[in-house]
């Protein structure tokens, strides 16, 4: 396929990619991170860039539109006062140094690992989505010390190998911890920066043998400019189509549609 066809028909799967994450982010208050990733598997794929590194890939570009997407939502969360800088700085470290250890794993795994890895923790997401109550708590206060040490790594971790912010790991387990669910969504933007701005900047060092065009490291430069462009004019349809739905429905539906692209991406990765 010649080149300028190859990335016109590229640009225009991720125009409609970024468009539906938009609308998802905005219409769910989700990262677009967990519907990008299998996204920008399925479409490097169908273009031919399959290879044991193309999970690699589509986790490192996700994380890159996260730097953008998670800062503006942070300043917009700062300029409302919800954001708890306390919780945030004191739990900073810990989540880098696991999004750090998260591209070294990731990286030397092959790609059909990854996708089990994605499709597990996108099921475990799912199903807290769908079954989680507000009123559950594990404690009045979020934890320091020692259980901090050990939750937030874990945090940077998981969300790296899953090419996602901080929203999927870091909301539940502040919630769990009585923070209102508010300041929780808020500060969780700011634990997506933290995430990935190291990750992205350690993934852009490795070295990819078979990568869509315009490629660094690992981080596919015209799927991060698209995808940028285009949630920024669809997020806030979703959002305006957040108020006229049913929010417990809403979750529900996204709950059993994120069980099915875990289900998907798990047949994929055993070749069935």
């Amino acid at each position: 396929m010649p080149e300028t066809m190859l990335l016109v028909q590229m640009a225009l799967f991720l125009l409609v990619v970024g468009a539906f994450a938009g609308v998802l982010a905005g219409l769910l208050g989700v990262g677009g991170g967990i519907v990008l990733v299998p996204a920008f598997f399925y479409v490097f794929s169908v273009l031919g860039f399959d290879s044991p590194q193309l999970m690699q890939i589509c986790l490192a570009t996700s994380l890159a539109t996260i730097i953008v997407t998670s800062v503006r939502s942070l300043l917009a969360h700062h300029r409302k006062g919800a954001v708890d800088w306390a919780i945030l700085k004191s739990w900073a470290p810990g989540i880098a140094i696991g999004a750090v250890i998260g591209v070294m794993v990731a990286a030397s795994l092959r790609s059909g690992t990854l996708q089990v890895v994605f499709a597990t923790l996108a099921a475990t997401v799912a199903i807290y989505i769908t079954f989680g109550k507000s009123h559950w708590r594990l404690g009045p206060v979020m934890p320091g010390g020692i259980l901090r040490a050990v939750l937030s790594p874990v945090i940077g971790f998981l969300s790296v190998l899953m090419g996602i912010g901080g929203g999927s790991f870091g909301v539940p387990i502040m919630t769990l911890f009585n923070v209102p669910i508010h300041r929780a969504v808020a500060t969780a933007a700011g634990f997506g920066v933290i995430i990935a701005t190291p990750s992205v900047a350690a993934f852009m060092l490795i070295d990819i043998a078979v990568a869509p065009p315009f490629t660094i490291g690992a981080v596919n430069l015209v799927a991060f400019v698209l995808v940028i462009a285009m949630t920024l004019i669809t997020a806030p349809w979703g959002a305006a189509l957040a108020h006229r739905t049913d929010p417990i429905r809403l979750k529900r539906v996204f709950g059993a549609f994120l069980i099915l692209v875990a289900l998907n991406m798990l047949r994929k990765a055993v070749g069935w």
